[in-house]
C-alpha cells in the first residue's frame, strides 16, 4: 500500500514563498515520475508540475513557470515543490501523486497514487 504525505502548506502573503514536501512509504519512488496538482474551491484539479524518475526532466504549467521548482530526492523517497513569488491565484489544496511510469506525465489519469493534500493560501 503506497502512502503519500504532503506537508509545508500554510498561509503566506503575496510575493512570499513556501516549500512543499511529499514523503512516500510502501513503495520506492525511484522508478516513477512524480507530479504536483492543485485544486481551488469549485474548480477542477489541475496539473502544476512533473518530474521524471531520475529528476533530469521537469515540466510546468505556464502560469507557474519561473516561480515554482519541482525536485526529488530518491534516497529519501521525497518530492518537493518550491514555490516563490506566490500569487493569490495560487491558493488551492496541493496534491502530490505517483505516476504509473518513469517518464513525465501531465494528465491526472496517468497517476495512480495520491496524497491527501496540503492547503496553500496566498493573501493579497
Amino acid at each position: 500500500q503506497v502512502q503519500l504525505v504532503e506537508s509545508g502548506g500554510g498561509l503566506v502573503q503575496a510575493g512570499g514563498s513556501l516549500r512543499l514536501s511529499c514523503v512516500a512509504s510502501g513503495r520506492t519512488l525511484s522508478n516513477y515520475a512524480m507530479g504536483w496538482f492543485r485544486q481551488a474551491p469549485e474548480k477542477e484539479r489541475e496539473f502544476v508540475a512533473s518530474i521524471n524518475w531520475n529528476g533530469a526532466v521537469t515540466y510546468y504549467r505556464d502560469s507557474v513557470k519561473g516561480r515554482f521548482t519541482i525536485s526529488r530526492d530518491n534516497a529519501k523517497n521525497t518530492v518537493y515543490l518550491q514555490m516563490n513569488s506566490l500569487k493569490p491565484e495560487d491558493t488551492a489544496v496541493y496534491y502530490c501523486a505517483v505516476a504509473r511510469t518513469g517518464d513525465l506525465k501531465i494528465k491526472r489519469a496517468d497517476y495512480n497514487y495520491w496524497g491527501q493534500g496540503t492547503q496553500v493560501t496566498v493573501s493579497s
